[in-house]
């Protein structure tokens, strides 16, 4: 623990008060709001612990890989809300906690990302690779074609508009399969620390694509604080603490936002999304202060990648075990705000570059969106 700098060993603190709190609120049944608030609060703070400790794990690898681990891992709260949820019978929740994660990632973190890394760019535009970004609309774009697709069938009541669950295991599975054609290639030509600039640059990713570089060409990486074990050790209580805390944040939902006049799709699109996706919305931001571009863009996009095209099927399939079924089936307002966003993720990030006010335009975006479910 001695590698921690106060400030962390105080955020760690921090997070396991938090998350005792939020276990005795639940158990002993404080009041609603209370109860809410203290489970949010302790589920950001361990989504911020998946972040670091997968950070420390990562520097032993490549921003591909890195930001693959602080995806799955930082996602782990977006997969315990929503299975609780639906053991519940929560429906909406889950579908708009699945929603508002794309959503949020794609347009409200990413757009802080780019944001905060053009101005720390010297000419006003951050600079990453191009491959990321256009796999990520790629794979977005299909989960969007299924969504389309089913909503175009409900609303004409067709004959296939009978048989949404079925259509929607057969999209799912589908879904993985294309993942998984993805990621395996995706993550095979990642670069590890410390190679040289020409063997990334064969990979299509180089040091002048974003990523600080040293005087000598190399791309400057620092060392893990952290040994091995500690990170696991990390790694694994956030995550067990993570099941537990969103079965309280659940527990604590429907009479929390009942007592605050909130809907539900205010509450699983924004409030869910933004909590849960803690760790993407810190560790992109740092890393792109940092001069990371790369590994920052890394981090968002798998985590877009990762929840629309493998974790969103996933759950449609685990769904078919518990309570209530989640399908495709959307309303038409979140079938219009993802096919808009996978359009504007392609504009702003397809050309491997992104101006300051271009992520202004995807936080815009978002807060709108957030504004609208206010009145669902």
């Amino acid at each position: 623990m001695t590698a921690l700098t106060p400030l962390e060993r105080s955020a760690l603190l921090l997070v396991a008060v938090l998350t005792a709190l939020a276990g005795a609120a639940n158990y002993q049944a404080w009041p609603a709001v209370p109860r809410f608030a203290l489970a949010t609060l302790a589920l950001a703070g361990l989504a911020w612990v998946v972040s670091f400790a997968t950070e420390q794990l990562g520097e032993r690898f490549g921003p591909g890989v890195t930001g693959m681990m602080q995806s799955t891992l930082g996602n782990l709260p977006e997969l315990f809300v929503v299975i609780f949820a639906l053991k519940k019978g929560e429906l909406v929740v889950a579908q708009t906690a699945i929603v508002g994660s794309i959503l949020a990632n794609a347009l409200l973190v990413l757009g802080l990302v780019i944001v905060v890394g053009a101005r720390r760019s010297q000419d006003g535009i951050m600079r990453f690779s191009k491959r990321l970004p256009r796999d990520t609309a790629t794979l977005l774009q299909v989960t969007v074609f299924i969504i389309v697709l089913l909503g175009l069938s409900l609303a004409s009541h067709d004959p296939a508009s009978h048989h949404v669950q079925t259509i929607s295991a057969v999209g799912a599975v589908c879904l993985l399969v294309v993942y998984l054609a993805w990621v395996v290639p995706y993550l095979r030509s990642d670069t590890a620390p410390g190679e040289s600039r020409e063997q990334r640059s064969a990979e299509g990713s180089s040091g002048e694509e974003g990523n600080p570089v040293d005087e000598g060409g190399e791309e400057t990486h620092s060392p893990p604080r952290l040994g091995l074990g500690l990170t696991l050790g990390l790694l694994i209580v956030a995550g067990v603490a993570s099941a537990f805390v969103s079965d309280w944040f659940i527990n604590g939902l429907e009479p929390a936002i009942s007592i605050l006049h909130i809907s539900q799709a205010f509450a699983g699109l924004v409030i869910v999304a933004i909590a849960g996706n803690a760790a993407e919305n810190t560790a992109g931001i740092v890393l792109a202060y940092k001069g990371r571009s790369d590994l920052a863009i890394s981090v968002v996009k798998n985590s877009v990648a990762q929840i629309a095209a493998f974790l969103f099927p996933l759950l449609v399939l685990v769904s078919f075990l518990l309570a209530t079924t989640l399908t495709f089936a959307l309303a038409p307002v979140y079938i219009g705000a993802l096919a808009l966003t996978a359009l504007a993720l392609w504009q702003v990030t397809g050309d491997g570059e992104a101006a300051e006010f271009e992520g202004w335009a995807l936080v815009a975006l978002y807060v709108i969106l957030a504004t609208l479910t206010l009145y669902e």
